[in-house]
């Protein structure tokens, strides 16, 4: 049976560093991918990298079917409705096309939401979780949310990506996200807090 991780806060180091590749013989792989599924599906998160539960490595895992129901700025995004995959060790090609924003947030970051600027089109090489390799490309929500996980897996947190006044004005709020003090509805481990 899975088991709901604890996620990991803004402030721990593990969310800044560039993780590492793994092999076909990461031990149960698969015992790790179906925790994590279970661990975004209670947060409510359509994705969720490695280093959000502890682990400095290049895995991410992604489910957007919830926005398949959505419709923004008229645009369709039915087919995102089957949109649930596993990228290890992935490499982001190409990124294309003029920046757009959305508001986006984060399971290490709760209660924030910012407007992040990404590109609309990507090409991404990775391998599933039985290791076969894959080159795809990704546009509009799809690209969005593959984007953002993968800047989890390089070290880099979505308020990276904002304004320097605009983080100026989430410090305080930062802050209290690093001492437990705004925590999100799930477990969560904070910076200099043993692991539970």
């Amino acid at each position: 049976m899975a088991i709901v991780l604890p996620i990991y806060a803004y402030g721990n180091p593990v969310l800044k560093k560039v993780a590492e590749d793994i092999g076909p013989d990461y031990p149960k792989l698969d015992e790790l991918l179906e925790n994590m599924f279970e661990t975004m599906y209670q947060a409510n998160g359509v994705g969720l990298a490695a280093p959000q539960i502890g682990l400095s490595i290049r895995l991410f895992i992604v489910d957007a079917s919830p926005f398949a129901e959505d419709e923004e700025e008229g645009e369709d995004l039915s087919h995102l409705k089957d949109f649930k995959k596993v990228f290890i060790n992935p490499e982001i090609i190409s990124e294309e096309g003029e920046e757009w924003g959305f508001t986006e947030g984060c399971l290490s970051i709760p209660e924030i939401r910012e407007e992040v600027q990404r590109k609309p089109k990507i090409k991404i090489r990775y391998m599933d979780e039985n290791f076969e390799e894959h080159e795809e490309e990704f546009d509009g929500f799809a690209a969005r949310v593959v984007q953002h996980e993968y800047d989890h897996v390089d070290g880099v947190l979505f308020t990276d990506k904002i304004s320097p006044f605009r983080k100026r004005l989430l410090a305080g709020k930062l802050r209290d996200i690093s001492k437990g003090k705004l925590r999100g509805s799930y477990r969560m481990v904070y910076p200099g807090q043993k692991r539970r």
